[in-house]
């Protein structure tokens, strides 16, 4: 069987490793980290099915994309692991469960957030910055 599971799956260390420098959402209580960070500069969470064939394309193309390392704190979260993080993120910055999905917290309150083949990291460059009122 290990014959198969090393010519199906990549092992932990051939796996690309992402330039965006994750940081794993695994905790209830990091949302509370969240909202804290978020003062600082935004904090953006990556919500991402791993049994999704279009989840996967979608992160594939934000880590590509992405460029932003020192202006936004990027949080990952499996959502087949974390679902009741996920519930509590939805209910929390009130925002409607998509997957994926990207949502953009600044000063502790959801202030974007895009799903699916709209998620784009282009489009972070506009929160860099802004203040809500």
């Amino acid at each position: 069987m290990s014959f198969l599971k090393n010519i199906f799956s990549a092992s932990e260390e051939n796996k690309p490793v992402s330039k965006v420098g994750w940081r794993q959402l695994t905790d209830l209580g990091q949302l509370n980290e969240i909202i804290a960070e978020s003062a600082d500069k935004p904090v953006i969470i990556f919500k991402h099915s791993t049994r999704c064939s279009v989840s996967r394309m979608v992160l594939k193309q934000f880590e590509i994309e992405f460029d932003l390392h020192e202006k936004i704190t990027p949080y990952f979260l499996d959502l087949l692991e974390h679902r009741d993080i996920s519930n509590e993120i939805a209910s929390r910055f009130v925002v409607f469960h998509q997957s994926p999905q990207l949502i953009v917290i600044k000063d502790g309150n959801a202030i974007f957030n895009d799903s699916h083949g709209s998620i784009d990291a282009g489009k972070l460059e506009q929160f860099i910055g802004l203040k809500n009122s």
